[in-house]
């Protein structure tokens, strides 16, 4: 096979991973070269996110419970693979010329033990599946496991025929006969050998096909030839079923979705429409949590017990500590923390704010880059005016505090512990402890303006 088997490129160091089997070490292949032309975008397809991170980053975190070694397979050009690989190896197939070149760029690092192919776009394998892979390689008389499906529209998949438990081929459907055809088991594509047999398996792979590509699949071709004893694995087709296109992506996300979902009201958290709920991979919700309807957690959310989340709110990047209420909605951006027992009321944004215990801001309120004491008060149309335009400066509001209706508060700028702003109010200067601060203009009342003021306007109209 071209390309001489060893890696052209190493982007990082190998890291050691917890084992399956202390006595037998495994390594994990991961092809992450391609480019996802029905995609239709510029970004490696592997980098497409799914629950808010990344395809590749869900087949990692699973890998990392079962294999000592992890090597990803990139294409050239892709160093943001490679960092969203790292610590892994990533190494660089500079010629795409099929899955079993790009295995085989990788055999520097296969070691001893065992050897499995995983592909970056089939990102929905669980840590559990892997293990039964590799338990079911290391059976007595098992040189080679693959890991199979039944879907329930088996389309156009290559069938895996079998004798008994043993598989004797792969047979691509545009090759299968009507009988093949009506198999329902179905190749998903992943292998594991021996390394030693996998790296004299992958030097035997051909390209005599169409596409004159070097094709993973042949392997199962080679082991059954060498008279090597050849298992299926069936996982459930949600696990096992690739991305190649926006449409797909999208039925994946709703695949992770369920199940982050599921996982969430397993662990006691009350779901009131499920289904209306977006989670991401990495949301931490506590028991005793209750979201309402149509709510969106981006990444890094952690919600604490007791916590109510209400309908059309949107959270990222922030912690909810117990007995807070949130929205309706309410939308909380990076670097916020809610304290213990406060409300976040409806259409109130916070970011990079910390709302102390027990306080609330309840109605038509941005706090930015604020400091909010325990207990305080917000008031409806509160702005605190935190940038500049070049930097951002930070809001800070004592303990007990209580910021009037329509205040708007100049950063930077300090309200002392048990203050009291008068609504309306444009705060510039620090207000010391229990001070009442007014920053608004004297009201002035003309008698009869308005009604000549509004006879003015209607003279103006009437002359067109």
């Amino acid at each position: 096979m071209p390309g001489g088997g060893y890696p052209q490129k190493v982007m990082s160091t190998i890291p050691s991973s917890p084992s399956s089997s202390p006595s037998r070490p495994a390594t994990a292949v991961i092809l992450a070269a391609g480019r996802g032309t029905r995609m239709r975008s510029e970004h490696p397809k592997v980098m497409h996110p799914l629950a808010g991170r990344p395809m590749l980053r869900h087949l990692l975190d699973n890998a990392e419970q079962v294999f000592d070694r992890i090597v990803v397979v990139i294409g050239p050009g892709m160093e943001e693979v490679a960092a969203l690989a790292a610590p892994h190896v990533a190494v660089v197939q500079a010629d795409r010329l099929g899955t079993a070149h790009a295995a085989l760029q990788a055999q520097a690092y296969f070691g001893t033990g065992d050897v499995a192919v995983l592909y970056g776009d089939n990102p929905l394998i669980t840590a559990q599946t892997m293990r039964d892979l590799l338990a079911c390689r290391r059976l007595p008389g098992v040189g080679l496991a693959l890991l199979a499906m039944r879907p329930a529209n088996p389309g156009r998949y290559g069938r895996v025929v079998t004798q008994g438990d043993e598989v004797v081929r792969i047979v691509e459907w545009a090759d299968a006969t009507p009988d093949e055809r009506a198999i329902d088991l179905c190749n998903a594509g992943v292998l594991c050998a021996d390394a030693h047999d996998f790296r004299r398996w992958l030097d035997a792979v051909r390209n005599d096909n169409a596409q004159g590509e070097y094709y993973l699949g042949d392997v199962v071709t080679q082991a059954v030839a060498d008279g090597v004893g050849v298992r299926a694995v069936v996982a459930a087709e949600d696990e096992l079923r690739g991305i190649n296109s926006r449409a797909e992506l999208a039925v994946a996300e709703a695949s992770v979705q369920q199940r982050l979902r599921h996982a969430a009201m397993e662990k006691g958290v009350t779901l009131v429409a499920p289904d209306t709920v977006f989670l991401c991979a990495d949301t931490v919700l506590a028991p005793d949590v209750v979201i309402h309807p149509h709510v969106v957690f981006g990444p890094g959310v952690t919600v604490e017990r007791d916590v109510e989340v209400r309908s059309f709110s949107h959270l990222e990047g922030c912690v909810v500590r117990h007995g807070a209420l949130i929205g309706p909605y309410a939308r909380l951006r990076p670097g916020s923390d809610v304290g213990a027992h406060a409300h976040v009321g409806n259409f109130v944004e916070l970011k990079a704010t910390t709302l102390g215990e027990g306080a609330k801001a309840n109605h038509l309120t941005y706090l930015g880059n604020a400091q909010v004491g325990a207990r305080s008060n917000i008031g409806a149309g509160t702005i605190t005016c935190n940038y500049d335009g070049v930097f951002k400066h930070t809001t800070i509001i004592g303990e007990g505090s209580f910021v009037g209706s329509d205040s708007i508060l100049v950063a930077p700028v300090t309200l002392g512990a048990g203050t009291l702003t008068a609504a309306g109010s444009v705060i510039t200067d620090d207000v010391p402890d229990d001070a009442m601060a007014f920053g608004r203009a004297k009201q002035e009342n003309r008698a009869g303006y308005a009604r000549t003021f509004r006879d003015r306007l209607k003279a103006a109209k009437e002359r067109g």
